[in-house]
């Protein structure tokens, strides 16, 4: 049995003697969290192997420097990700996260290239369980692939040079650092591609979940586990803000070199997890080197990202232009974007609004259809802001205001309505 018994990170850590370990908490925004891709299985994953190994004592705080010192530059693996974060189905079977990830990619929508976009593909973690296989070799060197029963989508950095291939498509989509890099636009550049692949695996969320781990949070160690065949300590994150739509996180940390191996979220709401990211088989040993390298197939579309970017920001130039020239930007000076208020898990991300918000459905036409839809799916409120409509996943709810200013978090729908009322 685990010899490893409860204790818990109070406020302030350790006093503020250790800079170190407040690194690896020093933010406090989790929505991010709750938003990402990942997981459906229960707090004990199946793959995870049998048994509680007997492990030294170690406390919070010292395992979460075991993670922040955690230096691995090289490691190869199955990843199993499952999410069920409760998203309103839409028509035609889709879920919101298909229908928000449908046509924001490096192409225009339907394209060869939107559909071995890295971001539209990365969206369909959103939902379902997916089989992921990842390999790495310090900074300049990832691979990582999604495998469905039918087809293989795999995105491959190596140096200066980006490939995202699509089997079902037999397409190929090629990008250079110099094209991207600087301003991380582009999906298929070394740096949109860490922004693409960011939550992918169990080590990329525990540190989201770190960074919200300061006085509004109580993190203890929760026992041992086996995980993809390796000795794991269980590190328990709970919430101590009432208001949050978030159980708990449990990240099982691999007790020999400190890397997350398994990241549960369980939503307060209780049942299936609502993000589950972990290994199934991990090696820590340096992959083989033909594992970034890439070669289109023969007889596959090649699209050259860089040249169609260049003449999307050409024509986006021209038709700015053409904007500015019949003075469609008056009024639009000085737009508010997105603001946060609150701290911790509490966080509230807010976007004023200056119209009339969403449809109605006592109107007449389509405005009326897609305010009866939307009535289907929200829940209509009102406080001293006004009157508006919530609409709620098993983490994340947001609130579109009549006026159109939303409210949007991992909270309940009262700390949003409080948070219009306060803003009034």
């Amino acid at each position: 049995m685990p010899r490893n018994e409860p204790t818990e990170v109070t406020d302030g850590w350790d006093g503020g003697r250790s800079p170190r370990r407040r690194k690896a908490a020093r933010y406090a925004v989790p929505v991010a969290v709750a938003g990402v891709a990942a997981a459906t299985i229960g707090l004990v994953p199946a793959f995870a192997g049998s048994g509680s190994p007997d492990l030294p004592k170690i406390s919070a705080q010292e395992l979460i420097a075991k993670i922040a010192k955690s230096d691995v530059q090289q490691l190869s693996g199955t990843v199993r990700v499952t999410t069920d974060l409760g998203l309103p189905s839409l028509p035609g079977g889709g879920s919101a996260a298909a229908f928000g990830g449908e046509g924001h990619g490096d192409g225009p929508k339907g394209s060869d290239e939107a559909s071995a976009s890295p971001q539209n593909k990365l969206m369909e973690l959103a939902s379902g369980t997916h089989t992921l296989r990842v390999a790495a070799d310090g900074p300049d060197k990832q691979r990582l692939s999604v495998v469905d029963k039918a087809a293989e989508y795999s995105i491959i950095h190596n140096g200066d040079q980006v490939w995202a291939y699509d089997s079902g498509s037999n397409t190929a989509v090629h990008s250079t650092a110099d094209a991207h890099g600087k301003d991380g636009r582009g999906y298929h550049g070394p740096k949109g591609l860490s922004k693409g692949l960011k939550n992918a695996t169990p080590q990329d969320l525990a540190k989201e979940a770190l960074k919200a781990a300061e006085d509004t949070t109580s993190v203890t160690v929760d026992g041992t586990a086996r995980v993809a065949g390796r000795d794991a300590y269980q590190l328990l994150i709970k919430p101590k803000q009432s208001a949050s739509t978030v159980g708990s996180i449990r990240v099982a940390v691999d007790a020999d070199n400190g890397v997350p191996l398994k990241f549960t979220l369980t939503p307060k709401s209780g049942g299936a997890a609502a993000i589950d990211v972990g290994y199934t088989n991990v090696d820590f040993a340096k992959p083989a080197g033909g594992s970034f390298s890439f070669t289109p197939p023969k007889g596959a579309k090649v699209v050259d990202a860089d040249k169609e970017r260049a003449k999307a920001g050409r024509q986006h130039g021209k038709d700015i232009k053409g904007f500015k020239d019949r003075k469609g930007l008056e009024g639009l000076k000085g737009g508010d974007g997105p603001n946060i208020i609150g701290k911790g898990w509490t966080s509230i991300a807010t976007i004023k609004g200056s119209g009339s918000g969403l449809p109605a459905g006592k109107e007449k036409g389509a405005a009326g259809d897609a305010g009866a839809f939307l009535d289907s799916i929200g829940q209509k409120v009102t406080g001293s802001f006004g009157s508006g409509r919530v609409f709620s996943t098993r983490l994340v709810n947001a609130l579109i205001t009549d006026n159109g200013t939303v409210y949007v978090g991992a909270v309940d729908r009262q700390a949003l309505i409080d948070a219009a009322n306060a803003a009034k």
